[in-house]
């Protein structure tokens, strides 16, 4: 496919994303059938972030971030800037000037499948970033790619406009076809979890509120005492 920048994509419907943004990256994994979730290398980079919100993709070539400029000229407030490379690489893609320009423009967060770098300043700015590596070594603006076409970051496959859930857990994906069942079951997890806290703050093991006792006993474990 030729070099491209796609303008408006499908964005999914906000009340969704509102819905599925008051839920764990853990429990939209869950109840998405433990899909969706990108590698355990995708990390943020300062603790406590939490966000949720439509995917703007940049696709780019290795050592290259004219793609993620030309990326922030689409993107919406509330969007997510999802980056990734057509080869591996962990050149520090995006500094504290376009993580700035991503904040003005009220971009939610970025997910980044590669490097970044001026980390302190990055966190001072308080933009919510995830990313594969941290370091110094710079890119260049020389070579086309794509903005908003369909990307594989870290193992999973995200088109514009799917939805993306982020916090310390990491990166889920859900695809916006699936988004208002996957925060309908989300909710409903997170019920059945209020109750069984209540339970725990009770007293109640989880041995039994789960009916795991009976269970170990069908195995065959037995409580014993050691001589």
């Amino acid at each position: 496919m030729k070099p491209c920048v796609i303008p408006t994509i499908e964005r999914p419907d906000p009340a969704v994303v509102q819905s599925l943004a008051g839920h764990g990256v853990a429990t939209v994994h869950e109840a998405m059938g433990r899909q969706g979730l990108l590698d355990v290398a995708m990390r943020p980079i300062k603790e406590g972030w939490s966000i949720c919100g439509p995917a703007v993709t940049s696709l780019n070539h290795v050592g290259d971030n004219l793609m993620i400029h030309a990326a922030l000229d689409v993107c919406q407030p509330g969007d997510v800037l999802v980056i990734t490379t057509t080869a591996p690489t962990t050149c520090g893609m995006v500094g504290e000037l376009l993580a700035r320009q991503a904040k003005v423009r009220g971009v939610a967060g970025i997910i980044i499948e590669g490097g970044v770098r001026d980390v302190a300043d990055l966190r001072r700015l308080d933009l919510p970033i995830w990313s594969t590596a941290i370091s110094a070594a710079g890119t260049v603006k020389a070579t086309p790619g794509w903005v908003n076409v369909p990307v594989v970051c870290c193992g999973v496959h995200i088109r514009p406009g799917d939805i993306v859930v982020a916090d310390d857990d990491g990166v889920v994906v859900v695809p916006r076809e699936t988004a208002a069942q996957v925060a309908e079951a989300a909710a409903a997890r997170t019920a059945r979890e209020e109750v069984t806290r209540e339970k725990i703050m009770a007293g109640e093991l989880s041995l039994d509120l789960h009916g795991l006792r009976q269970y170990l006993a069908d195995k065959g474990v037995t409580w014993t005492t050691p001589k």
